[in-house]
């Protein structure tokens, strides 16, 4: 399984910088999402999509859409729309046949902050 650290950068070039500096071990060193933003972190990241994301870790596989709905209480639409968002950054995959799955085992958020100095 893999690891996931999510960062908040507002320099996303030295956040670049530090994924292929860490890409280049030869060992994995896990992946990384860096969002240079806490609005744009908690603008993509709400609390259902966490939801869907802790619902699919859990199961370990794969799982339908109306499954993943009836299971977390929503609507399948809804849950078909947050699943496009959070397989575009990455956090979802979705099977041939449609069924998600969370790839990621540990998922850690990794973010300060604090008032920037001029």
């Amino acid at each position: 399984m893999r690891n996931l650290t999510i960062t908040l950068n507002l320099d996303w070039m030295s956040a670049l910088k530090a994924a292929g500096a860490s890409a280049k071990e030869s060992t994995y060193q896990g992946e990384t999402l860096n969002f240079e933003s806490a609005s744009s972190f908690f603008g993509k990241l709400t609390e259902r999509r966490w939801n869907m994301i802790h619902a699919l870790q859990s199961d370990g596989g794969d799982v339908g859409v109306r499954e993943l709905a009836r299971r977390l209480g929503r609507d399948p639409s809804r849950i078909h729309q947050d699943a496009a968002i959070l397989i575009e950054l990455g956090l979802l995959e979705k099977s041939d046949s449609g069924s998600l799955r969370c790839p990621f085992k540990d998922i850690h958020v990794d973010m300060h902050l604090g008032s920037r100095v001029a």
